[in-house]
């Protein structure tokens, strides 16, 4: 029998950290992103209700699939079981990753020497 599997994924958006539990991702069809898909959120039948988890269940209403930029994308985690989807704010805000390249044209032909 195969095991079912949850991935924890966390990203950078907007100055905050996101994280996600999703059944599928892969490296997509797009260059220079992350497919993530079947996203999974607290199924719970209790009366008692996260407004964290219902911030971010709201934000993703209607999405089937999520394509996140690779340069944002912090880890990915297989894990045995779900946890609880959050945002949470970014910390050390004041220092930016330098954009870099993932792709340049001509490749190494047009290196100078």
């Amino acid at each position: 029998m195969a095991a079912s599997h949850i991935f924890k994924v966390l990203f950078v958006n907007q100055g905050k950290v996101y994280e996600i539990y999703a059944r599928k991702v892969s490296h997509g069809s797009l260059f220079g992103f992350i497919e993530v898909e079947e996203l999974v959120f607290g199924e719970r039948s209790s009366v008692v209700v996260d407004p964290a988890e219902e911030k971010i269940k709201a934000e993703f209403t209607g999405v089937n699939r999520t394509y996140l930029p690779m340069h944002s994308v912090l880890r990915i985690d297989e894990v045995k079981k779900q946890g609880v989807s959050k945002i949470s704010a970014l910390e050390g805000t004041n220092i930016a990753q330098f954009p870099v390249p993932l792709y340049t044209p001509g490749g190494d032909s047009n290196a100078r020497k």
